[in-house]
């Protein structure tokens, strides 16, 4: 048989297997369940990169039903360069471990999709609190945002303080499902100053909520469904005010991965000033 010949063959549907024998190639191409793409850049501004994140995946259960399982956290850190960076890290390390631990050890542990003892929104809700008692406990006047996600198959555990985000995309139409804690937000909220006026405003930085600043911390928990071919996106504000909700949405349509999708958000952050650090977390829903 001739190199075209086989070429042509296999691109009928056909691949050589072992001993030059050819088998019949899966008319469906085989997709991760939970793709995800992630990216951090310092910016063109900052001289250190205060942003922390983290993700974890994994599939709980057994073959034809695993349940698809990830821990998406971002975390941008304020109060200089080292008591930033050591509170969106060690709030990153509190919170994945709580919650590795009282969920996701006893659900693999169990080798079930099961639900587990305790309710999830309690435990993310303990996870971030523990956060904020250790950032606190740091020297000086560190702190941080923290905005972790629990997947566990169609639905998403949130716990949100800040104003870095989590938008839920699906079918072209993007939500943002966090609320920014943040003076200007919240002066736009109140009716003082108009949206557009927030994103120069002078004190658009200032938060009146973060991880570290108080020993009683308001977290918001929220919860939502996901739909199949849906995508979480989590980022910093180094992200989102450069690049709309509009040129988020293209950037993942056109992109052929996740990955690819989180270089394309940096690479516009950076080319709009890149004035502050960039982070970005992509969960793509393909089950």
């Amino acid at each position: 048989m001739s190199i075209w010949d086989r070429l042509f063959r296999r691109e009928k549907g056909t691949r050589e297997g072992a001993l030059g024998r050819e088998q019949p190639v899966s008319a469906e191409r085989r997709v991760d369940p939970l793709g995800l793409g992630q990216g951090t850049d310092i910016g063109k501004v900052r001289t250190a990169n205060e942003d922390a994140f983290l993700t974890l995946k994994c599939l709980a259960g057994t073959d034809p039903d695993p349940l698809p399982v990830g821990l998406l956290i971002v975390a941008d850190g304020m109060g200089g360069h080292v008591r930033g960076k050591e509170a969106s890290s060690l709030s990153i390390r509190i919170v994945s471990s709580i919650i590795v631990k009282e969920i996701l050890v006893p659900l693999l542990q169990r080798g079930s999709a099961e639900a587990g003892s305790r309710p999830i929104q309690e435990v993310v809700t303990e996870a971030a609190a523990s956060a904020n008692e250790a950032v606190a406990r740091l020297p000086g006047d560190g702190g941080t945002t923290l905005t972790s996600v629990l997947v566990m198959g169609h639905s998403a555990y949130v716990a949100h303080v800040g104003d870095s985000r989590v938008y839920y995309l699906h079918e072209g139409e993007l939500q943002q499902i966090t609320h920014d804690h943040s003076l200007v937000n919240r002066l736009v909220e109140l009716g003082q100053i108009q949206p557009e006026e927030a994103q120069n405003h002078p004190q658009r930085n200032l938060l009146y909520r973060a991880v570290g600043q108080g020993a009683d911390l308001n977290i918001d928990i929220h919860s939502q469904r996901l739909a199949k071919g849906s995508y979480l996106l989590l980022c910093s504000d180094g992200l989102w005010n450069h690049v709309s909700e509009r040129e988020m949405i293209e950037a993942i349509r056109k992109a052929s991965s996740a990955q690819e999708a989180c270089n394309l958000l940096i690479d516009q952050a950076i080319d709009r000033g890149g004035k502050d650090n960039i982070t970005v977390v992509l969960a793509e829903v393909n089950y």
